[in-house]
């Protein structure tokens, strides 16, 4: 009757992926602006515009901004593609409207103190569904940059490509 007790194996745990997908970015912000931080806030949004998220109908970021306006964070001019079929019976969205960005008011007053004083405008950088399947934002603090600056950046990017392929191929 000997013999050590062996468990039985336990069950691998499912490996659904995970519920985060970007929905919308704006990568023209990162060439137009020097970016000097980024905070993550929420979004408030209607039924129709999730389900119309989740559908995949699609979400334009590039021409918005968020500004902040009565104590209150706004993204102004974000656009959200016309809501899915059914929707249209009970009223659906507007595509371009001011959508309320939900942040804590310490955060909210250093936005407005960057926005007013620094001379900052508020970029949005992302719009996706975080692991938990809620919309998010990425907004970034930025400055914009200058015609130099530009060419700068481009210049410092294609150095770092010649770098990385000599490294490359030598390596």
């Amino acid at each position: 009757m000997g013999g050590a007790y062996i468990p039985p194996m336990a069950k691998k745990p499912k490996s659904d992926p995970p519920n985060y997908k970007v929905i919308a970015e704006n990568r023209r912000a990162r060439h137009d602006y020097a970016i000097e931080e980024d905070l993550e806030v929420g979004i408030v949004l209607m039924g129709s515009e999730v389900k119309s998220l989740r559908e995949g109908g699609g979400a334009n970021i590039a021409e918005s901004y968020a500004a902040v306006e009565e104590g209150e964070l706004w993204l102004v001019n974000g656009r959200i593609a016309p809501p899915y079929a059914q929707a249209k019976t009970w009223g659906g969205h507007e595509e371009r409207r001011k959508r309320k960005l939900l942040a804590s008011k310490r955060e909210l007053a250093r936005l407005w103190n960057a926005t007013q004083r620094k001379g900052m405008t508020l970029v949005p950088l992302v719009l996706y569904f975080n692991h938990k399947g809620l919309a998010k934002m990425k907004i970034g603090i930025a400055k914009g940059k200058k015609h130099h600056d530009k060419r700068a950046d481009a210049a410092k990017q294609d150095w770092n490509r010649q770098k990385a392929r000599l490294l490359r191929d030598k390596g």
